[in-house]
């Protein structure tokens, strides 16, 4: 929404919140090209919740932490998948502007720096001190297995705000793993893995349109967009996942909050 805008491509910026949207197509085909790399990056992990699911139907009960993952994941994706179903729409018409994606991507940097703020206080130190691990690097917090579903949903209503264009969904997602305990580099897996299958469901939901008269002259566009977005999500999610390792969301609470308040000055 913002880039567009900044560059003065005001076709792409009102077809953004019209009701029937090529751009969205063709930003949700993006979107799915990220999900690839997504599943491409954690092939193993997702192997071995996959296994895990099915061996839960066979057994009808969680004995491993890939079993219990792959039903932690599916607690996280109903309140987005039943939000983005009844709501996406309305959402979207309503709030897919620059100025609202200005003060929306403000108020993410804002949720960014809080969070780590409240990842320090008193009430995360006791849940991390009950299921704590340590880190190689020395951060210490609860095992990402060790959530439960209460919390999975409270993490994935959480993602229900990525509904609204500024929105981080891996940002808000992690600030809500943080504020359960989790260390940055567990907060960044379960928010990467999240991610999956909930793009993959706008896919689904959305790609098709490209094959209808809303992508006629967009679909070879949309090809060469996915290629580099599918490359730039691969190499982005390698250096975030090392990054997290040792680094917290403070760098990015900033360009947030920065970029946010110069386009709303921009687009008032």
């Amino acid at each position: 929404m913002l880039v567009p805008a900044w560059l003065g491509w005001d076709h792409l910026v009102t077809a953004q919140s019209a009701s029937e949207s090529f751009y969205l197509a063709f930003v949700v085909a993006l979107h799915v090209a990220t999900a690839i790399a997504l599943l491409v990056y954690f092939r193993s992990d997702w192997a071995r919740i996959i296994r895990g699911f099915l061996r839960t139907l066979r057994t009808r009960r969680l004995e491993t932490p890939d079993e219990r993952m792959a039903w932690l994941l599916i607690v996280a994706t109903i309140p987005v998948g039943l939000t983005g179903l009844a709501f996406e729409h309305a959402l979207r018409t309503l709030f897919a502007k620059p100025l609202a994606a200005a003060i929306f991507l403000t108020l993410n940097g804002v949720v960014l720096y809080v969070g780590e703020r409240v990842r320090r206080r008193a009430a995360v130190r006791k849940l991390v001190a009950e299921h704590a691990t340590a880190s190689s690097e020395g951060e210490t917090g609860r095992r990402l297995d060790k959530l439960d579903f209460k919390e999975a949903g409270v993490i994935g209503v959480a993602q229900v705000g990525a509904l609204f264009a500024g929105i981080s969904r891996s940002g808000i997602t992690m600030v809500a793993g943080l504020t359960r305990g989790l260390d940055h580099e567990d907060a960044a897996r379960f928010s990467f893995l999240l991610a999956t299958p909930v793009i993959f469901a706008a896919g689904i939901y959305k790609v098709p349109d490209l094959l209808g008269p809303l992508g006629n002259g967009v679909r070879g566009q949309a090809i060469v967009g996915s290629v580099f977005a599918g490359l730039a999500a691969y190499a982005s999610v390698r250096f975030l996942m090392r990054f997290f390792e040792t680094r917290t969301l403070m760098p990015f609470a900033i360009y947030c909050v920065a970029f946010g308040a110069a386009s709303i000055v921009r687009f008032r």
